[in-house]
């Protein structure tokens, strides 16, 4: 029998997991392989052609149905950095450095895949039900991956991720935490707790939609906290009722003691509330926090009813308790003895009920990626790292992550943030190191690009720029384009 030489194994240099590839095999992230002794990226280069067509889906494979291998298809092209590859180890230049005119002027972009050892993603989710308390420490597969944060205006926000949890603990800590990353920014949900034993909450995030608190997908945010429900909505109920609750964990309105039932000459009523007294008709701390309630414990809203002065109150008092997305209301009528007896709700108390509802924006969780630019990445784009920093302080280069807008925050560095719905689907991948794996995109005048530094010897224009089979996508004219003037000081010294 004729004996098989066994394939030969190349190493991957493109990260520092090193691995030694067979024929046909892929390595540890998924994203190199092997094809008959080459080293090749997987993932298609990503190109947004810049014509005034919606979004389209992207083309798996490239597409070759619709791609007639023009990379200057289109009004303008953009070449991301999804699916370029990476500049590991750092001295080599960025994987394209592509030129290109835009209204007169030459740019250049540089576009690498990033290794991000220092990122993770800040969460966003629109509902008022308790996710617990600040500090709670987030889980997935039983490993801690992130925290609860200090809470927006209906707002519940998450930190997952950062160097500590991919790199500071255990290896299975790193992985789980890595995994979870890369299926939130990728679209996909993630199961999560929330909490300890005594105070756990089950989550299930994904972006883009609603999330799912204790197996119960949320419908909808609050219209503003208890306070602000009162004043938007006074009006719906004079004349109507005598007395209005608006059921909040952080501040509780009560239409009659507030400063908007004063303006309408709305008379005392003698109702007492439970919990700390702030300005005239706001209440904190009227219940503990949950899942039920206006983002309290509470399913029985009366419960944070005191008596109520009879110096003051009246039998038949007309009662309306409601929460801030108006989806818990109740009635009540006070009887002889001043104790509210639920009633069937009138309908123009059903009807503010749902106009409460109606002015609340639907419950979604959002995802934002965020990460610290290091060495490689620097050192892809220019010999001295610290004048890359400069310029983008300066206004001077444009950062873009897979064509979409990156916020990139004060002072030293380069730390950005994305909506990751705003980039192209299946833009991040991973490295078992565990890190992962972001386009960043460098764009700025050729000019501006030669003072920094830059690799000049590497740049092409984008007529040039040769790729297997890059995947396209069409822009929608209302999304960011990374090339325009006026992401540029020069450009708005100019109009000065």
């Amino acid at each position: 029998m004729k004996a098989h030489n066994k394939p030969e194994k190349i190493r991957c240099d493109a990260c520092p997991v090193m691995c030694f590839i067979a024929d046909g095999k892929s390595g540890a992230c998924d994203r190199y392989a092997n094809h008959d002794g080459e080293l090749v990226r997987l993932d298609p280069l990503t190109i947004i052609q810049g014509t005034d067509q919606k979004l389209v889906p992207f083309l798996k494979g490239g597409g070759a149905d619709n791609w007639d291998g023009d990379i200057i298809k289109g009004e303008r092209p953009f070449v991301t950095a999804v699916g370029a590859g990476t500049t590991y180890p750092d001295y080599k230049p960025a994987p394209f450095i592509v030129s290109q005119n835009n209204s007169g002027v030459d740019m250049v972009t540089v576009v690498t895949e990033g290794i991000f050892s220092y990122c993770g993603v800040k969460v966003k989710i629109d509902t008022d039900r308790h996710l617990g308390h600040e500090r709670d420490v987030v889980y997935a597969d039983g490993e801690p991956i992130g925290h609860v944060m200090t809470s927006e205006y209906g707002s519940k926000m998450l930190s997952l991720g950062g160097v500590e949890h991919l790199t500071g603990g255990s290896k299975k800590e790193g992985r789980v935490t890595c995994d979870a990353l890369l299926r939130l920014c990728n679209r996909e949900a993630v199961a999560m707790t929330i909490g300890e034993a005594d105070h756990q909450i089950e989550l299930v995030v994904e972006a883009g939609k609603a999330p799912i608190v204790n197996g119960v997908e949320e419908k909808l945010m609050r219209v503003g906290c208890g306070s602000a429900t009162i004043g938007m909505f006074a009006m719906q109920w004079l004349g109507h009722v005598d007395e209005v609750v608006v059921v909040d964990d952080h501040i509780t309105g009560v239409l009659s003691e507030h400063e908007a039932g004063k303006q309408l000459d709305v008379p005392s009523t003698g109702i007492k509330i439970a919990g700390r007294r702030s300005t005239p008709g706001r209440y904190f701390q009227v219940a503990e926090p949950g899942t039920g309630w206006g983002g309290t414990d509470i399913e029985d809203p009366t419960t944070i009813l005191k008596p109520f002065n009879p110096k003051v109150a009246w039998e038949g008092l007309r009662l309306l308790m409601v929460s801030t997305t108006g989806e818990q209301f109740a009635y009540y009528e006070l009887d002889a003895d001043l104790v509210p007896q639920p009633k069937t709700i009138p309908a123009v108390m059903k009807a503010s009920a749902d106009l409460i509802a109606e002015n609340c924006e639907p419950s979604v969780c959002s995802v934002l990626f965020m990460g610290g630019a290091g060495g490689s990445l620097r050192a892809g784009v220019t010999e001295n790292p610290v004048r890359l920093t400069r310029s983008v302080k300066e206004s001077l280069t444009h950062v873009s992550c897979g064509g979409a807008e990156a916020y990139v925050w004060p002072g030293g560095g380069i730390t950005v943030m994305v909506d990751i719905l705003d980039m192209p689907t299946q833009s991040f991948g991973y490295v078992p190191t565990p890190a992962l794996v972001a386009p960043i995109e460098f764009t700025l005048r050729v000019s501006d690009y030669k003072t920094l530094g830059g690799h000049m010897g590497h740049i092409k224009p984008v007529g040039e720029v040769t790729v297997g089979e890059p995947r396209t996508v069409q822009q929608d004219r209302h999304a960011h384009d990374p090339m325009a003037h006026n992401n540029y000081r020069w450009a708005k010294d100019r109009e000065v």
